[in-house]
């Protein structure tokens, strides 16, 4: 169905549910005679999977990527590529609990009142466990364009968040558990994500995103805009409520005249208040963005629900679950960002000789 897959030439479509067998996935439009590091795959899978650290959930997955198709001897052969990650941490038992009850804010009650049946194990394919496939086929994403260099961060947990006018040493990013380049301000955020799980509530916070090295040309005008598909891109994972690029909401405090980008004679601008996209094709410029999570729904305290007759019900989280998202969120960003820009890539190539 449409709404199990992403992307126009490259088009990935995936598979599972969080408590179910496995997860996985088809990447179909690949061309062929491309290197693929499988290594390079699964250590992005590694920055992604659960129980990594002591602030994400403690669910235990190997997260070990089993390629089936598509790959021979180390290229690509143009055919899709076809791809398994077995589930092996299930505790299914947690979430008996709400077989019958809706959490506030979460999937359970739009899930039930759209299909008419869900599955409640870990929340079935709303999880977050679906991004897993996500980031296996930008992992290859990434060796289609190797030239373009993708790179996300913490930039707020909460509100202790970066200064948005310094530089930082992006090198620095997986130094820290909590994935931000500054590690005075990590340390904060790791202590301020450790006292809210204590509390048993969760916080937000945003991953920033700069993308280097990507070639003038790439989206097109209408409705495949290359900033509307990385909005769309971004929108699409779990627990993502806004999305910004280039100066976003707080250009619209600047006159036009601070606003534009002037011209160099060499192409580039002075400024990238465009954020790399004009006119919904890219300009040269570096892109970035911004990408707003909310708290995860799922509280180890008491909320006031319903239940599947309507009556209220008290509810308390049980289980293994993210305090923060954030953390874990950096290469779940990066990977949909590859898949939105290969796909452009490969659109251009097509169109353009």
């Amino acid at each position: 169905m449409a709404r199990n897959s992403f992307g126009n030439i490259l088009r990935l479509t995936t598979y599972g549910e969080s408590h179910g067998f496995s997860m996985g996935g088809i990447l179909d439009g690949v061309p062929a005679g491309i290197e693929i590091d499988q290594d390079l795959i699964q250590q992005e899978l590694d920055r992604r999977k659960p129980g990594q650290s002591s602030i994400v959930t403690q669910r235990k997955e190997s997260d070990t990527i089993q390629i089936k198709s598509g790959i021979f001897e180390g290229k690509t052969t143009g055919m899709p590529i076809a791809f398994e990650i077995m589930n092996a941490d299930q505790k299914s038992k947690d979430y008996s609990h709400i077989k019958n009850e809706f959490r506030p804010s979460h999937a359970d009650f739009t899930y039930e009142k759209k299909f008419g049946h869900r599955d409640y194990r870990g929340g079935g394919r709303s999880s977050a466990r679906e991004t897993v496939s996500w980031v296996a086929a930008g992992a290859i994403a990434k060796q289609i364009i190797p030239f373009i260099k993708i790179k996300a961060f913490t930039f707020s947990v909460g509100k202790l968040s970066l200064d948005e006018n310094h530089e930082y040493n992006l090198d620095q990013t997986e130094s820290n558990i909590v994935r931000c380049p500054d590690q005075k301000l990590a340390d904060e955020m790791i202590d301020y994500i450790k006292s809210i799980r204590k509390q048993g509530d969760t916080v937000g916070g945003q991953v920033k995103c700069i993308v280097e090295n990507v070639p003038l040309g790439l989206g097109d005008p209408v409705f495949e805009k290359l900033h509307a598909n990385l909005a769309k891109a971004m929108m699409s994972i779990n627990a993502v409520k806004g999305f910004e690029y280039g100066s976003g909401f707080s250009g619209t405090e600047m006159l036009g005249s601070n606003h534009n980008d002037i011209f160099e004679k060499d192409g580039h601008t002075q400024t990238n208040y465009s954020g790399g996209i004009q006119g919904g094709i890219s300009n040269g410029m570096p892109i970035y963005f911004k990408v707003a999570f909310k708290p995860v729904a799922t509280l180890m305290t008491s909320q006031r629900s319903i239940n599947n007759i309507h009556d209220t019900v008290e509810i308390t989280g049980k289980g293994r679950h993210d305090p923060c998202v954030v953390p874990r969120a950096i290469p779940i960003v990066e990977a949909m960002t590859a898949l939105v820009l290969a796909d452009a890539y490969l659109s251009h190539k097509t169109t353009h000789i």
